[in-house]
């Protein structure tokens, strides 16, 4: 099968190839997928790069996330068939493929009425919003709640999932024109912190208060000066570090207002639990029935696939860049 490769962690184009490998197996409580479409996520950039902080082995096959139709199962797999149309997250990377061998327990079975594409660009991302919302957190009517990097595509499902709540949402971007999409999803506040002192812009929103949670994805300089945005007894939801890993004052930071603080990762849930099921069923029928949009940027080949990278790499995307590899 054909498949992108990092052969090494260093980020350089000439390290990322497209070769033929070995068909992957289905073994005990795994299914094969036939893949379609894949996600691209922030986290591949940093495996390409060596930085993710949950390490991967190299060479290394790419990709997280991936929808298409099963083709094989392994020994004691009842739950998925041959012909099922699925969604899946895999943990060990190796969705960039043709072919996929994917743990049972991480598969998603599709509506008719949901595309493979709209699939392999909303697992991940709705998943991790709705998650960071509902389960490490609750958010309820009246909550307010500051999204950083509420353009990309996390920020985006993170915007429709807080509103449906009844929340009021401030968001920043880094990047100016990456502010319309998450107005048009319902944000009542977007502010770009290249422009805007955000501090002082939310707490004049918020008359001072500050928001009752923080959802952020950056870490360094922009989460330690969020400290200051948010109320007593608030919550601070970190699911990233793209400009940096939290700095080391983290402790003074949150007892100076009895703060809490968690850190998520999709492969850390519980994918048996009452919890989970209920997220993937809200998520899915919300895009279903048209509730949930899922804004898919780009759409990439093999050939392609460096560009693919770069157009994230960019910071310019408010949405999902998807890589189609099958029918």
């Amino acid at each position: 099968m054909r498949a992108v490769i990092f052969d090494a962690p260093d980020g350089r184009p000439d390290s990322t190839v497209i070769r033929d490998v070995a068909d992957p197996v289905a073994g005990p409580g795994q299914a094969l997928v036939r893949i379609s479409h894949a996600g691209l996520n922030y986290a591949d950039l940093m495996m390409r790069q060596g930085i993710y902080p949950h390490p991967k082995g190299y060479p290394l096959i790419a990709g997280l996330e991936l929808a298409g139709t099963v083709v094989d199962v392994g020994p004691g797999v009842t739950a998925v068939a041959p012909g099922d149309r699925v969604a899946a997250f895999s943990e060990d990377a190796g969705a960039f493929a043709e072919l996929c061998a994917v743990p049972v327990e991480r598969i998603i079975h599709l509506p008719d009425r949901i595309g493979l594409d709209t699939a392999a660009a909303s697992y991940v991302q709705a998943l991790t919003a709705w998650n960071l919302l509902h389960n490490v957190s609750a958010t309820k009517p009246g909550d307010v709640v500051l999204i950083h990097a509420i353009g990309g595509g996390v920020g985006l499902f993170l915007t429709q999932l807080a509103k449906a709540a009844g929340a009021t949402v401030i968001g920043t971007v880094g990047t100016a024109g990456k502010e319309a999409r998450a107005l048009d999803y319902g944000a009542d506040l977007v502010i770009n912190r290249a422009e805007t002192d955000f501090v002082a812009a939310t707490l004049a929103f918020s008359g001072g208060r500050g928001v009752d949670k923080v959802v952020d994805s950056t870490g360094a300089s922009i989460l330690d000066r969020s400290f200051d945005t948010i109320r007593k007894l608030g919550h601070v939801v970190s699911y990233g570090e793209a400009e940096g890993k939290p700095f080391a004052n983290l402790w003074e930071r949150l007892v100076q207002k009895s703060l809490t603080f968690t850190r998520m990762h999709l492969g850390h849930l519980d994918y048996g639990s009452d919890i989970w099921r209920r997220g993937v069923a809200e998520v899915m029928s919300g895009i279903e029935n048209g509730t949930i949009q899922v804004p898919i940027e780009g759409v990439f080949t093999f050939e392609t696939v460096e560009d693919m990278f770069a157009a994230l790499a960019s910071r310019q995307t408010a949405g999902k860049l998807i890589l189609k590899i099958g029918a």
